[in-house]
């Protein structure tokens, strides 16, 4: 055992972590303050010189302990922002479609229809305007304003760059989503990112969970490494851009909180069957513990354990969805075992996830909606958009066909319309909730390439 083990361990790929942007691969603290910022480059050379300036920031996953200016920045671009920056067009065309076409140009697909439809979404997001995203967070306030100031220092006398949206995101006092559940669980273990050496170090200080399962290739999520399928996904051009990146979804999700609630004291038997009911729906109580786990109660202690909060399968743990429903929104996105791995290995569509809260609590018991903006900002990551992301939202999360529950949707984030269906399975009877609703509406979504370090500094040089 111990020879085998080694030998895997020999032949796993050796990732360039110091030329990794830093969030790709780890998780942010816990508590977190920050913000997302959007912005526009009308002069190329103006925009070439900012990132020069702001490159020396940009925390590595190497550097993510002990990032510049003691906060962590990230940088990525829309296909209009490299344009903007003067990347050659034979570079341009050689990204993938759904990147250059953007989100909002695939929202059909996408279940952003209705009140989530691009015409619905915040400005700019969406547009031609988006160019380059800043994401910048701190432990605390005091390092977060640091670091924002030198962002302002990096667009001092650059009138070619103008700051377009920012997003304040700060974690609530909870630690939770908006909706009370603990996120972040269940992430992949990614090869050569070193999780096992650094998981007490994530576990004490960064609220790190490890994923279950077997460890997935690095090309699933980083450019210019072997994936799942045994080769390398197809990389835009030249070499010097490409490898170390990763594709980025942008999301930016209001949470209906008190249509959430009210739906709950509507269809449960009782107050207490509340809990039970939103634990029905997502397949984990709010503390994390999973279902397939605690099946009755919820269980703190459980859940507090990042490694037994994971270790569960449901082909041989709940085959008949008994104890986390066919349907639940953490079986959807992640069945694990539960499907036929010689027709569909799940691996192949999983993506990196990187959640952060925004907005105001909705005050703990209120019903009725106060007009406050609140929500998530979601950020998928992984090498191929549509083979991950977008399988992700139209296969698992918009479609039931692959569970056996035909037009069924995600209870929680599936582009329900008031008429969608839940199917809780029982014994002797199951149950059909009716009339779902939307609770996370679309406000706002790009598409993104996230360079890696060596990259940006390629894009920074370039003469045009």
């Amino acid at each position: 055992m111990a020879d085998s083990t080694q030998q895997a361990q020999a032949q796993a790929q050796v990732l360039e972590l110091d030329d990794i942007q830093g969030t790709l691969l780890r998780q942010r603290p816990s508590p977190y303050t920050g913000a997302y910022v959007l912005l526009r480059i009308d002069d190329p050379a103006d925009g070439r010189q900012m990132l020069q300036r702001l490159i020396p920031h940009v925390a590595s996953a190497a550097r993510w302990w002990d990032p510049p200016s003691r906060a962590w920045l990230s940088v990525a671009l829309s296909h209009a922002g490299l344009r903007a920056l003067g990347v050659p067009q034979a570079s341009l065309d050689s990204f993938p479609d759904a990147f250059r076409e953007g989100m909002a140009a695939r929202a059909a697909r996408l279940g952003d229809t209705g009140e989530s439809g691009p015409e619905h979404w915040d400005a700019p997001l969406g547009s031609s305007d988006v160019h380059l995203a800043l994401s910048v967070f701190a432990p605390d306030s005091t390092r977060l304003e640091a670091l924002l100031e030198e962002g302002r220092e990096a667009l001092r006398g650059l009138p070619g760059v103008e700051v377009i949206y920012r997003l304040d995101a700060t974690q609530l006092p909870t630690k939770r989503t908006h909706l009370g559940f603990v996120d972040g669980i269940g992430e992949p273990d990614v090869e050569g990112a070193g999780i096992a050496s650094i998981l007490q170090t994530d576990r004490d200080h960064y609220g790190y969970m490890p994923g279950f399962g077997p460890t997935i290739k690095a090309g699933e999520f980083v450019l210019g490494y072997e994936n799942q399928l045994g080769r390398l996904t197809p990389m835009p051009e030249p070499d010097v851009l490409a490898r170390n990146g990763t594709y980025v979804a942008f999301r930016k999700l209001h949470m209906k909180v008190a249509d959430f609630r009210r739906y709950l004291r509507d269809n449960a038997s009782s107050p207490e069957g509340e809990e039970l009911l939103a634990a029905k729906m997502v397949g984990r109580w709010r503390s994390g513990a999973p279902l397939v786990l605690a099946p009755e109660h919820d269980d703190p202690e459980l859940a507090a354990d990042p490694a037994r909060a994971n270790d569960f399968t449901y082909r041989q743990d709940d085959p008949a969805g008994l104890r986390c429903p066919m349907g639940a929104h953490i079986r959807r996105m992640n069945p694990r075992d539960a499907l036929d791995e010689t027709l569909v290995d799940v691996r192949i569509h999983r993506a990196l996830r990187r959640g952060t809260t925004y907005g105001p609590p909705l005050p703990e018991g209120q019903l009725d909606d106060d007009g406050a903006e609140r929500g998530i900002v979601f950020i998928f990551m992984g090498a191929d958009l549509v083979r991950q992301f977008e399988f992700l939202k139209t296969q698992w999360a918009n479609d039931g066909d692959f569970t056996g529950l035909g037009t069924e949707k995600d209870p929680l984030i599936g582009d329900n319309d008031g008429t969608g269906t839940f199917t809780i399975p029982r014994r002797p009877v199951r149950r059909r909730l009716q009339q779902l609703p939307r609770f996370a509406v679309t406000k706002g979504g790009e598409y993104l390439f996230m360079p890696g370090i060596r990259a940006l500094n390629w894009i920074a040089a370039l003469q045009t």
